[in-house]
């Protein structure tokens, strides 16, 4: 099977935070995404990369834009999931990773409240964050042929964590998996990120940005 036929780097992506020099990392044929929250309000430093996705947007709230940051190549494995002795490969199974700035924790959500730092609750993004994100979605599908569709189930979290929400994938759907969905989705681990986005509003924004 070939590897890496696409382009590598999302346009307009900051890699001044690049970790592949470092952990190296398996050569892959994308065809999934995995969207994860951070759970933060800033840049993460992954300790060091340690647990670094291929991708990062950080919300710009005076210009309501995403800034990206690109850690690793799109079609070189990233290191975000947990991967069990036993079961299936996680991180290596053709999937490039992406971590959106924010949270999906309703309780997280109204603690931080509307001070300062600003945070994007992901549940309820603006418009100009879903657009964002599908933009890149978009990019992935026109450039690595990852189909625009997912999981039916996006349970709101705590209800995601484990599989609460019944949208865990068993082992054989995950392997078989193509398009785009949640942290909360993978086998071997028990995260509920990116929680209930509006997965169906992104998919249609993301179909429309494939189409411009």
């Amino acid at each position: 099977m070939s590897t890496r036929t696409g382009p590598q780097h999302y346009p307009g992506a900051h890699r001044d935070h690049w970790y592949q020099s470092t952990f190296g990392g398996d050569r892959m044929e994308v065809n999934a995404v995995v969207l994860h929250t951070t759970e933060g309000r800033s840049l993460p430093d992954y300790q060091g990369g340690a647990n670094a996705p291929n991708l990062t947007a950080v919300p710009d709230f005076g210009a309501k834009r995403l800034r990206w940051y690109q850690h690793f190549d799109i079609d070189v494995s990233s290191r975000a999931l947990v991967n069990l002795r036993g079961g299936v490969e996680t991180n290596t199974l053709n999937v490039c990773q992406v971590e959106l700035v924010g949270t999906c924790d309703p309780e997280r959500h109204t603690k931080w409240g509307t001070g300062e730092p600003a945070h994007i609750y992901w549940p309820q993004a603006p418009e100009w964050a879903l657009r964002g994100v599908a933009r890149y979605l978009a990019w992935m599908h026109i450039h690595h042929d990852v189909p625009l569709r997912g999981p039916a189930l996006w349970p709101p979290y705590p209800r995601s964590s484990g599989n609460g929400g019944g949208q865990r994938m068993s082992f054989q759907r995950w392997n078989a998996f193509r398009g785009v969905c949640g942290h909360m989705h993978v086998p071997e681990n028990t995260h509920g990120d990116p929680g209930a986005i509006d997965f169906e509003q992104l998919l249609d924004y993301a179909k429309s940005a494939a189409q411009d």
